[in-house]
């Protein structure tokens, strides 16, 4: 298998995280990783579109030829086709509260943050939009609050005592919040704690760039 990724965005580091976390388990990959660069506009030359019409990251190769474009869905199938421990649960309840999480992660919290990102500071080079940016930042709220809440009963992680998707997810987008040297956590303090124990983990310390 070949993945397609790009350091920094989150949706590429969602994965990247994700790949990580089962590797500390003893889980083997044996997939290559090829960097596209994005600054370079190597994601809108007909070699990537080829792969992927959206001209987005991450994309996975598999050996038979097919492409799967969509994060979430990579990190599906590879749940299913890598042998080792997993990051979802076998009990069906538990599978589903857990994609609830990472679903309510990444709608309420990501794909606003992504937005916000290049209006405040776009790593491609788009146009500032700073009145857009603030209402962004401020749709993000409740979605905050809602972490800030699920993690009041002192779990480790948001799903509860071991790293899932959603952890993978929320740390994706925080990281690219970094590069816009903005910080929108304010006073979640629960919320800043499981930022920065994430982190310092040693699973997935080294990638993250900021």
């Amino acid at each position: 298998m070949k993945l397609y990724t790009v350091p920094l965005a989150p949706n590429p580091m969602r994965v990247t995280l994700y790949i990580a976390e089962r590797e500390a388990r003893g889980c083997e990959f044996d997939i290559e990783r090829i960097i596209v660069n994005t600054l370079k506009g190597r994601h809108r030359e007909p070699e990537h579109l080829a792969r992927n019409s959206w001209g987005t990251l991450p994309v996975l190769e598999l050996n038979s030829g097919q492409f799967i474009t969509e994060s979430l869905s990579i990190i599906d199938y590879l749940e299913d086709a890598v042998a080792g421990p997993c990051l979802r649960s076998d009990q069906i309840e538990d599978r589903a509260i857990a994609r609830n999480i990472e679903r309510v992660v990444e709608m309420r919290i990501g794909v606003p943050m992504g937005q916000y990102v290049h209006c405040q500071k776009s790593p491609l080079g788009l146009a500032q939009d700073p009145e857009k940016a603030r209402e962004l930042a401020q749709l993000m709220q409740p979605g905050f609050d809602y972490v800030e809440q699920l993690l009041q009963d002192g779990r480790q992680f948001l799903e509860g005592d071991a790293p899932g998707v959603s952890d993978c997810t929320l740390g994706a987008f925080l990281q690219f919040m970094r590069f816009t040297e903005t910080d929108l956590i304010d006073e979640r303090e629960a919320l800043r704690q499981w930022d920065e124990a994430y982190r310092e983990r040693g699973a997935v310390k080294s990638l993250f760039m900021v």
